[in-house]
């Protein structure tokens, strides 16, 4: 039973971890059911392999959803007892905090999967905390999809250490490649995949770029794919933007099916996740992507990105607050073609480098009687 508030049609990292390691366990031979937010309506559910049960809930991390999920975990608490119940994102953890301390709800096996900002959340506050520490000894097995998570989870709980297993994520199985496009005498494309929000830091990517040199700025145009602002983030992004004096598009929401040909357009991809509040990128599944389109990347090493984009091998890593160093990093891949040519061959072979099937047998291992 994987149990998840982020899923399809959901988009995001999580959703699309959630969705693969239900893949990967069924192909390990385990019988998957997922438990999800409901669809809205005009939504049709895809062609699963494997059961999908459509909760009234809304999927976020409200006390409503929060009541709704540990409502439909205790009605099914008879058969979770000969069932492995994974949560793989904080939201059914949440529920899962206050069920624990019910003696009819104990399933057979206990698996939870931490990505990193959670972490810090949890271990902010004393009662969070104390019941965090709880349901970590009543688990199985614990994964984290980076080092730094691991290090995070072992430094505030680390009574949980001997459970720890690295379970990164991977390309989506779905994904699709197509040979880049290079017609003469275009712009250079700069793209950056991923919602509007502060931690996402494309305020620091335009500020780059419009601090680039006269000669350079004429030849970018930066594209920005993604909505779901949050902190009126949008509206600061395209003021910022209307003062540019090179082109910025806001794509929007792209479909999954329709990304392909954005990435195939671009010259370089560029995400400069930064810390914010309690969230830190704790790897970044879309780094793998960008790569697996031969894009070199720009990033900040942040969280778990050095595990995700490697410095002078699949892209270029400044220290989030360097902005001089921003700013050389856009400057030297616009000027040396051979340069991004390079990062991106690497950065097509280090996303083949993870898959899920190995993830997968890490955190469940074989099926009972296998």
């Amino acid at each position: 039973m994987l149990v998840t508030h982020e899923f399809f049609p959901h988009r995001g990292g999580i959703a699309v971890y959630a969705a693969e390691m239900a893949r990967a366990a069924q192909s390990l031979g385990y019988a998957v059911e997922v438990w999800a937010p409901a669809l809205e309506p005009g939504i049709a559910e895809p062609g699963w392999s494997f059961p999908v049960q459509r909760l009234p809930l809304a999927g976020n991390h409200s006390l409503l959803s929060q009541w709704r999920m540990a409502r439909a975990l205790m009605a099914q608490r008879d058969r979770l007892r000969a069932a492995t119940l994974y949560i793989p994102e904080p939201g059914p953890l949440l529920s899962m905090l206050l069920l624990q301390y019910f003696d009819t709800l104990r399933p057979a096996r206990l698996l939870l999967t931490f990505h990193g900002s959670e972490i810090q959340r949890l271990a902010s506050r004393r009662l969070l905390r104390w019941s965090t520490s709880h349901l970590l000894d009543k688990a199985e097995r614990v994964s984290v999809v980076s080092a730094f998570a691991r290090d995070l989870l072992r430094r505030h709980f680390p009574q949980a250490s001997a459970k720890v297993v690295l379970t990164p994520g991977a390309l989506r199985t779905d994904l699709r490649l197509t040979a880049p496009v290079s017609p003469p005498r275009r712009k250079i494309i700069i793209l950056t995949v991923a919602r509007l929000s502060p931690r996402k830091g494309q305020l620091h990517v335009l500020a780059a770029l419009r601090a680039l040199p006269d000669d350079l700025r004429d030849r970018v145009e930066y594209w920005l794919v993604g909505s779901h602002s949050k902190e009126n983030y949008a509206a600061t992004l395209k003021a910022a933007a209307a003062a540019a004096d090179f082109p910025v598009r806001f794509l929007g929401d792209i479909p999954d099916e329709k990304l392909d040909a954005l990435y195939a357009d671009a010259d370089v991809f560029a995400m400069t996740s930064i810390p914010h509040r309690h969230s830190v990128e704790g790897f970044g599944l879309v780094y793998l992507e960008a790569g697996a389109h031969g894009l070199p990347v720009v990033a900040h090493a942040v969280g778990g990105v050095p595990e995700a984009v490697l410095h002078e091998e699949t892209g270029l890593l400044v220290p989030p607050g360097d902005q001089a160093g921003l700013v050389a990093a856009f400057v030297r891949l616009l000027r040396d073609p051979a340069l991004r040519q390079r990062l991106g061959a690497a950065g097509r072979r280090r996303a083949q480098a993870h898959t899920w099937s190995d993830s997968a047998a890490a955190l469940f291992g074989p099926p009972p009687g296998s």
